[in-house]
């Protein structure tokens, strides 16, 4: 019996993991795991599965296996496998890319906002890889197997912050386990309209595409649609009719900062998909409407920064952590509520 499970989506949308859950059945003669994964799962090659069996993410009643071990009956079977990218071309190109963090099989990049990670449709050009690509033709960098990297995890087009990205396919599917684990430290600051009654709390509610709006995503909170979505978050600084925010994620849907906050009625600042980007709250004062309409002007995307990236080495199995600050749009965007907060309360 087999049960295949929902594969993980990443922030843009894209299936980059998927994991399967195998019952042995009772009659099943002894054969090795990574043929009998092969004859069970589709589009997968036999190397692949051996990548998986050394990275440590096929287990056998929750212990892991190597690509010889034996089935046997009544085995339960639990694997974590890389999906492949979308076939598409990607070209090197001479673009600014800041690097945190590189060694032989990691590269960590502070991505800006406005740049989408993997060319696509109406974005074929421009991308994080493309610029990966062009880094490392630049950088002659031999370790890198497919010349522009493996991604791990992804976020939206107008989200800037911390972005991982893998060197080699082993790296790629060793990190892959940490995602579906949850066990990767990521949060993020974000501004979001309106106050909390309490200082810190949990949104949960499943995540999927609106109903009437493809590019949208929406909490279904009955759990009949969608996939499980939970977001952490902190307040960090009240400002007035906005609130600075850490969010901390333990799943990684699409949208999902963006969807939950809107779900809370407290949709991000200047996020134009999810009704952030008119006045929600405050005053009638022409001078309050123009500081709003002039941080839309100099933050023209939703306020959200990754500021902190943390993953156990795929090789050397150290901790990394690291952190990235805010860009200068959100900075200036904030101070100016800073502001406008203090004179409110003289």
């Amino acid at each position: 019996m087999k049960e295949k499970e929902p594969y993980i989506v990443t922030d843009d949308g894209q299936e980059l993991y998927e994991h399967h859950r195998i019952a042995v059945d009772a009659g099943q003669e002894a054969l090795r795991i990574d043929k009998f994964l092969f004859n069970r799962i589709v589009n997968v090659s036999r190397n692949k599965i051996q990548t998986a069996a050394k990275a440590g993410n096929i287990l056998i009643n929750d212990t892991p296996v190597k690509s010889n071990y034996k089935v046997r009956p009544g085995d339960v079977i639990s694997v974590v496998l890389t999906h492949p990218p979308r076939d598409v071309e990607i070209l090197p190109e001479d673009l600014p890319l800041e690097v945190v963090y590189e060694d032989k099989d990691v590269i960590v990049v502070n991505k800006v906002a406005g740049m989408v990670v993997h060319p696509a449709h109406a974005n074929y050009t421009g991308t994080l890889l493309n610029a990966l690509a062009g880094y490392f033709q630049k950088s002659e960098v031999k370790e890198v197997e497919n010349g522009f990297g493996y991604l791990v995890h992804r976020i939206d087009k107008d989200t800037s912050g911390l972005l991982l990205v893998a060197k080699n396919e082993l790296a790629q599917t060793k990190l892959a386990k940490q995602f579906y684990d949850h066990s990767v430290e990521r949060k993020y600051q974000a501004l979001v309209w309106g106050d909390f009654d309490e200082d810190e709390g949990t949104i949960e509610g499943n995540i999927g595409r609106h109903p009437k709006d493809r590019r949208q995503m929406t909490v279904f909170p009955d759990g009949l649609y969608g996939k499980p979505a939970i977001t952490h978050f902190k307040v960090e600084e009240r400002l007035g009719y906005v609130t600075l925010v850490e969010c901390r994620l333990e799943t990684g849907r699409t949208h999902q900062i963006r969807a939950h906050f809107r779900y809370l009625r407290h949709p991000l600042f200047s996020d134009a998909r999810y009704g952030g980007d008119i006045i929600l709250k405050g005053t009638t004062f022409t001078k309050y409407k123009q500081l709003v309409q002039n941080c839309f002007k100099i933050l023209p995307r939703q306020a959200l920064h990754a500021m902190t990236l943390g993953f156990v080495h795929p090789v050397s199995g150290k901790m990394l952590r690291f952190s990235s600050p805010l860009p200068e749009d959100m900075q200036t965007v904030i101070d100016k509520w800073r502001i406008y907060a203090s004179q409110r309360e003289v």
